[in-house]
C-alpha cells in the first residue's frame, strides 16, 4: 500500500466460476472485453448503431474537444420513447411490459401496446396544457405504472423530466422545482406504504406555495384520500387523458438533447441536478441491461426491486428493460408488508427469473431469517444482482445460498446517478466471481484505483476509484452550474473522473468498492474503510447488519464505533460484545478492533435504503442531529442516541 492510499485488510479466497451451461447461453462472451479495450469509441458506437433505432444515424462519434464536457454522436437523431415502445409494436405489442403489484394486493398486467397507448394519451395531454419541447416537468409519485408513463410521455415530446422520490418532503420538492424552473408537477393523491398512505398531493400543495413556475399540477388518483384541488391549476389525470388520441408523433431529438435531470439527495449541500442526455444515456442503459443481466426478452421475467425515484429505477426499471423489449415486475410496497415473505411470494407467483436488489434489503432478509424464502418456490430464478452500496461477503453468500439455491450467478454492480449506467460488474457466463467484489470494469469502461497523488496503486492495495475515459451514459454537467460540475468530479485528478468512492484492487486485479471516501477512518495513522470492518462483523453468525464509524478520540485520532443488528435467535450481551470485537481482530487485524459496539434493532437509513453513517458519527460524538424527517425509520435514532449516551456515561 502507498502511504497516501487506503489499507486493504479483508481477504476473500472463495471463487465461483460460471457454469458451462450458463456460459454456453450467455449474451456476453470473453471477446467483448478485447473489443472494449482495443477501441472504446468504436465499441460504444457499434452498440449505439446495433441496439438503438435512429431517425438519423450519427456520423460523428466522441467529441472530446471541450473536455470534460464530452459529447457522443452529436449529429444523430432519435427518440427514446420510440425506442422503448413503437419499434416493438409490430412484432410484440401483445407482450407484457409490466406485471404490476400494488401494496394492498391489487394487480395489473400491462402490454407494450397498452403502455404505448397510455403514453401517447398522456403526452397529448401534456401538450394540451402547453408543455413544449424543452419545458421541464417534475414528477413526484409512488410506484405506480403511471410514473413510467409520465417519464415516457415527457421523453416522447422532448420535455426533460425530473423525478422526485415519493418519500421526500415538501422542502425537497421546492429545491428541485425552483432549481430547474419546472412548468408542470405530476403527482398522486397519495401512496401506499406499510398499510398507510403518504399524502403526496398535500406535500405538493405545501411546495407549490413557493414554486411560482408551476402552471399545472396533474394528479393521478391512487389512494382515493381527500385532497384539495385548486381550480385552474390542478387537473385530474383521468380527466386529462379521457379524450386524448392514442397517436402522438414522437419529437425528433438530438443525441445530446437533455432527457432528464435527477437530483442528488442534498443531505449536506444544495442538491445537484445531474443532467443526462438522450443518445448516450439510452446506449449505456440498453447495452448494460442486456450484457450484465443476460436478458432473454422472449423468456425472462425481470425484476429490479428499486424505486423509480432513484437512478436505478430510471435505467433498470424503465428505459433499459423497455428498450430491450423485456417483461418486468413492478411492485408498489415494501418487502415486509403485509408479511416478510412478500418479495418471495411475488417471485413465486410471477416466475421471476432475474432479481436485482440492494445489499440493505439482503441484510434485512438475513435478519428476518431463511425460513421466509424457504417457504416459497424460487426455482424460477436464474440470475441475481446487487446494487446501491458494497455488499458484504457473507451477505453475498446468504443471497447465493438462500435465494439463488447456490446455482445463480450474482452480478454485484457499481455505478452512480452520475454515471447513468453500470460501470463495474461481473459479466455472467464470463466472470469468475468473488463474494463482495464487483470484479472488473465492464467492456468500454476504464477504471483505475489511484493514491492521493493520482498514481495507480499496486495490486493488493487500496485508494481512490477513478474513471480514465469518457463513456456514453455519463452526466453532461450539473444543471445550471458547470463550475460545480468541474470542481466536484474533475478537479481532484487531472483528466480523470473521481467517483468519490474508495476501492482496493486485489492480487487478481479484482476491484472491491470500499464506499464513500468520507467513510474512511483514520485510526492511529491507518486509513481503514468502514466497509471492511462492517464485512468482518457481518461474517459472524450472530450479525445481520452493521454500520461502523470513526468517532473523535484523543489517543488514536479516531476510534471505531460499531452499530450492530443481530439475526433472529441471538441476543445482545457483554460476552457477545467481547466476542465480536475479538472476531474483527482475528479477521482483519487488531488495528480494526472496535472500541465500542452498540446493539440496535435497526440502523438509520434513507428512503433508498442507504445507512446514514454521517448521522451515526454525530451520535457517537454527541453532536446535534438536525433534520431526520426524511429517514425511512426516524424513530430508531432516539433509541440509538440513548444507548450511545449510556455508553459514554459508563466510560
Amino acid at each position: 500500500m502507498t502511504d497516501s492510499g487506503i489499507e486493504s485488510l479483508l481477504q476473500e479466497d472463495r471463487l465461483f466460476p460460471p457454469s458451462d451451461e450458463f456460459a454456453a447461453q450467455a449474451n456476453a462472451q470473453a471477446k467483448v472485453y478485447d473489443e472494449g479495450d482495443d477501441d472504446f469509441v468504436a465499441y460504444w458506437t457499434r452498440q449505439a448503431l446495433e441496439r438503438i433505432t435512429w431517425f438519423k444515424e450519427p456520423t460523428e462519434t466522441l467529441d472530446d474537444s471541450n473536455a470534460p464536457f464530452f459529447k457522443w454522436w452529436a449529429d444523430g437523431e432519435l427518440n427514446i420513447a420510440y425506442n422503448c415502445l413503437d419499434r416493438h409494436l409490430e412484432t410484440g405489442g401483445d407482450k407484457v411490459a409490466y406485471h404490476w403489484i400494488g401494496e394492498p394486493g391489487d394487480t395489473r398486467t400491462i402490454t407494450y401496446q397498452q403502455l404505448s397507448d397510455d403514453v401517447n394519451r398522456f403526452a397529448n395531454g401534456l401538450r394540451s396544457l402547453g408543455v413544449e419541447k424543452g419545458d421541464k416537468v417534475a414528477i413526484y409519485m409512488g410506484m405506480v405504472p403511471e410514473l413510467a408513463v409520465a417519464m415516457l410521455a415527457c421523453a416522447r415530446i422532448g420535455a426533460p423530466h425530473s423525478v422526485i422520490f415519493g418519500g421526500f418532503s415538501a422542502e425537497s420538492i421546492i429545491d428541485r422545482v425552483v432549481d430547474q424552473d419546472a412548468k408542470v408537477l405530476i403527482t398522486c393523491d397519495g401512496a401506499w406504504r406499510r398499510g398507510s398512505t403518504i399524502p403526496l398531493k398535500d406535500n405538493c400543495d405545501t411546495a407549490m406555495e413557493s414554486t411560482p413556475s408551476i402552471e399545472h399540477c396533474i394528479v393521478y388518483e391512487r389512494t382515493k384520500q381527500d385532497i384539495s384541488m385548486t381550480e385552474g391549476r390542478d387537473v385530474w389525470w383521468h380527466d386529462l387523458v379521457a379524450d386524448q388520441s392514442t397517436n402522438c408523433e414522437p419529437e425528433v431529438m438530438g443525441a445530446e438533447d437533455l432527457l432528464y435531470i435527477l437530483y442528488t439527495s442534498g443531505t449536506t449541500a444544495k442538491p445537484k441536478g445531474i443532467m443526462h442526455t438522450t443518445g448516450g444515456y439510452i446506449t449505456g442503459a440498453v447495452t448494460t441491461h442486456s450484457l450484465v443481466f443476460d436478458i432473454k426478452p422472449e423468456t425472462d421475467v425481470y425484476w429490479c426491486a428499486a424505486d423509480i425515484g432513484w437512478v436505478t429505477g430510471h435505467t433498470y426499471i424503465v428505459y433499459g428493460p423497455l428498450a430491450n423489449h423485456t417483461t418486468s415486475v413492478m411492485y408498489e410496497g415494501t418487502p415486509d408488508y403485509p408479511e416478510k415473505d412478500r418479495l418471495w411470494s411475488i417471485v413465486e407467483e410471477y416466475g421471476v427469473t432475474i432479481l436485482y436488489t440492494a445489499p440493505t434489503a439482503i441484510r434485512a432478509f438475513m435478519k428476518w431469517g431463511a425460513e421466509y424464502p424457504k417457504s416459497r418456490d424460487l426455482s424460477s430464478l436464474r440470475l441475481l444482482g446487487s446494487v446501491g452500496e458494497p455488499i458484504n461477503p457473507e451477505a453475498w453468500m446468504w443471497y447465493h445460498e438462500h435465494i439463488g439455491s447456490s446455482n445463480c450467478p450474482i452480478v454485484d454492480t457499481w455505478w452512480q446517478t452520475e454515471t447513468g449506467s453500470i460501470m463495474i460488474s461481473p459479466l455472467p457466463g464470463v466472470t469468475t466471481t468473488k463474494p463482495g467484489s464487483a470484479t472488473k470494469a465492464i467492456p468500454g469502461i476504464a477504471a483505475e484505483v489511484v493514491d492521493k497523488a493520482g498514481v495507480p496503486v499496486p495490486l493488493g492495495s487500496g485508494g481512490f476509484l477513478t474513471i480514465t475515459k469518457p463513456w456514453p451514459a455519463m452526466l453532461r454537467s450539473i444543471y445550471g452550474d458547470d463550475d460545480r460540475y468541474i470542481s466536484t468530479y474533475w478537479s481532484e485528478y487531472e483528466g480523470r473522473y473521481f467517483a468519490g468512492d474508495g476501492a482496493k484492487i486485489d492480487e487478481d486485479g479484482y476491484l472491491w468498492i470500499l464506499g464513500r471516501v468520507d467513510d474512511v477512518m483514520n485510526i492511529s495513522g491507518h486509513r481503514i474503510s468502514t466497509m471492511e470492518v462492517e464485512s468482518a462483523l457481518v461474517s459472524h453468525p450472530a450479525v445481520a447488519e452493521s454500520a461502523v464509524v470513526g468517532a473523535a478520540d484523543s489517543l488514536t485520532g479516531q476510534a471505531i464505533v460499531a452499530f450492530v443488528t443481530l439475526r433472529r435467535g441471538f441476543e445482545d450481551s457483554d460476552d457477545l460484545n467481547d466476542e465480536l470485537r475479538k472476531h474483527v481482530a482475528i479477521k482483519i487485524g487488531a488495528i480494526a478492533r472496535p472500541k465500542s459496539i452498540i446493539f440496535t434493532p435497526d440502523l438509520p437509513k434513507t428512503r433508498s435504503g442507504k445507512i446514514m453513517r454521517r448521522l451515526l458519527r454525530d451520535i457517537s460524538e454527541n453532536r446535534s442531529l438536525g433534520d431526520i424527517t426524511t429517514l425511512a425509520n426516524a424513530e430508531i435514532v432516539s433509541a440509538i442516541a440513548s444507548q450511545a449516551e449510556a455508553l459514554r456515561s459508563e466510560d
